[in-house]
């Protein structure tokens, strides 16, 4: 008999039944059956009063919320309008001022290493990604290290495999990145539905292109190979697929957990030529004039000193009125069709916002919006395989086609420095240029407060992760599926979410590693280690927060608080296993950044 039944029957005899019950029983020369009577008018009024005690104290379950993750490839920190940028993003803009806002947002230095983080809070050497699949090295193959097999290893457990087992549905559309085969693909890692591209990227229309005659692009829906539609266009496709993912099961009231990761804007380059046209002129005063527009952007909204002075410029990069008219008119291009891209993915966040707001499932959605790393300043030349030039020369560079089907162009390190503005290098460098990014994070409606703010506290992309088992009450285990996983490097920034606190990184710090660059940041300070010819070799201290664009090395002044900051950083590479290189990228993999 149902709670609420037994409410309806018995309200109007609650008050007196005890009474009629106790009369009965004292009164024992009444026949036998009335005492039995009154045993079971007692039973019933006990089991009623319990019931609506419960019903008092009891409150309903709380829906967990869905949890949505945008990610942005290869986008520099001053690109879009929230950050200071000079590009339509009028959906992000409006995001943002429904979310917080990141300033000390730091990810790590490449794509599928901040990949592995988001998806795991592990360093990016304990998921497996201490080398990127792409690079060979063969003293590591013979290692065998599971911190350096390129791929998302068994010591993490992810996102979606702890909140599937909770009762979410897992989707993923997008770059992936993460190892390729058995047991690789994300359908092996917690997401039910899939569309992804496993490697690291490539054309963005369907004739699937590589950036390099080396690699090669394949598509999969829940680990099958699948072919593309004829209007093929990754930012359309990708988010049109994750639509439909939570469409076909929006009926059965479970919370979904969605990963949109877009392959805008790795190059090569390419948007819809109405999107390209609209930034037609908009580059021509070159990539000087847009640094130093983001610079003085950044400083109205306050994400920099007012005092600080312009940096020294990248030795690499050569000053825009050096070029010639006909070079400029070419880089000036590349910089429409990034602008292009851009503006296209933003437009397609837009659609799925809209989707949710008419699903009437916005307001009890997560969204976390960030770029992966800071712009990239590679070119072509730069990609294993390429290096004579004949794959580039191969494809229709026309000024004309540039950003069309069958076209290779690249921001290249000229426009990445711009995007990247204010801050020193790009993507691939553990300066403030290839690890800080923005980061936008919206709460679900009825945990929100004072949105459209900014917040300084630092934050690592391995707290996004503890962030959302918190608010979706979701457990972290000790051991998943048999193997024993190692603890989450990050914290919970549900604290600054919801103002509490304004950071969860008072008194600790973060390191990095990449291809040996090194770094290492703890409140106002932080150490970085570069190769020569874009460093100096040796560990070099900077006041990050009055000095962030790391233009005054401060080591003779405080050498007991750089010597601090080397043996804590020793102390995390200890801890995530990293691997001395002994020099081989230093004089491997910096090369291509003192090309002109």
């Amino acid at each position: 008999m149902d709670c609420s039944l037994r409410k309806t029957t018995l309200i109007s005899l609650s008050p007196i039944l005890p009474l009629f019950s106790l009369y009965l029983n004292l009164t024992f020369f009444l026949p036998l059956m009335l005492r039995k009577l009154s045993l079971f008018l007692l039973c019933i009024a006990t089991l009623f009063t319990a019931c609506t005690e419960n019903t008092k104290t009891q409150a309903p379950e709380e829906k967990k919320p869905n949890i949505l993750f945008i990610v942005a490839d290869d986008m520099g920190f001053s690109d879009i309008e929230p950050y200071g940028g000079n590009i339509a993003t009028p959906n992000l803009n409006n995001l943002a001022s429904q979310s917080l806002l990141f300033s000390n947002f730091y990810v790590q230095p490449t794509c599928s290493p901040t990949r592995s983080s988001l998806l795991t809070g592990a360093d990016h050497h304990i998921a497996g990604i201490g080398i990127m699949s792409e690079m060979h090295y063969p003293a590591l193959d013979a290692l065998n290290l599971p911190e350096y097999n390129g791929h998302l290893n068994t010591n993490v457990v992810t996102i979606p495999e702890l909140l599937k087992e909770n009762g979410y549905h897992t989707y993923m559309t997008g770059k992936w990145h993460l190892g390729e085969g058995k047991g690789l693909d994300p359908y092996d890692r917690g997401f039910e539905e899939t569309f992804i591209l496993g490697t690291g990227g490539g054309s963005h229309w369907k004739d699937k292109k590589a950036l390099s005659p080396l690699q090669h692009m394949e598509y999969t829906s829940q680990g099958t190979v699948v072919d593309l539609p004829n209007d093929f266009y990754s930012s359309k496709n990708y988010t049109d697929s994750m639509i439909h993912f939570i469409d076909k099961h929006t009926a059965d009231g479970k919370p979904f957990f969605g990963y949109l990761s877009y392959t805008a804007a790795h190059d090569p380059l390419h948007a819809p030529k109405e999107y390209i046209d609209k930034y037609k002129g908009k580059f021509d005063a070159g990539w000087d004039s847009l640094w130093a527009e983001r610079f003085a952007n950044l400083k109205k909204l306050g994400i920099l000193p007012k005092n600080l002075k312009a940096s020294p410029s990248n030795p690499a990069i050569p000053k825009w009125e050096k070029l010639s008219p006909d070079q400029q008119k070419q880089l000036a291009r590349d910089m429409e069709v990034y602008a292009a891209m851009i503006e296209y993915m933003d437009m397609s966040i837009g659609k799925i916002i809209q989707y949710l707001k008419d699903k009437n499932l916005y307001d009890n959605t997560l969204i976390v919006f960030l770029s992966d790393n800071g712009a990239n300043g590679a070119v072509a030349s730069t990609y294993p395989g390429n290096e004579d030039g004949k794959y580039h020369n191969s494809f229709n560079n026309s000024i004309d086609n540039k950003g069309l089907i069958n076209s290779y162009a690249e921001a290249g390190p000229g426009w990445a420095q711009a995007s990247t503005s204010p801050f020193r290098y790009f993507k691939s460098f553990t300066t403030e240029g290839g690890i800080k990014a923005p980061l936008i994070v919206k709460l679900p409606k009825h945990k929100a407060s004072n949105t459209g703010e900014w917040n300084a506290g630092l934050v690592h992309v391995t707290d996004i992760m503890p962030t959302v088992l918190e608010i979706s009450g979701t457990p972290y285990p000790a051991t998943f599926r048999q193997h024993t996983i190692q603890p989450i490097y990050g914290k919970s920034i549900l604290p600054i979410l919801t103002h509490d606190s304004i950071s969860v990184h008072t008194s600790d710090g973060f390191g990095w590693e990449l291809f040996e660059m090194k770094a290492y940041r703890k409140e106002d300070w932080k150490i970085v280690r570069l190769p020569k010819p874009m460093g100096s070799g040796d560990w070099e201290l900077y006041h990050i927060t009055s000095d962030p664009c790391e233009s005054v090395n401060r080591s003779s002044e405080f050498p007991k608080i750089k010597e601090d900051l080397i043996q804590r950083w020793k102390a995390y590479a200890i801890q995530n296993r990293v691997y001395d290189h002994k020099g081989h990228y230093d004089s491997l993999y910096l090369k291509s950044f003192t090309k002109k």
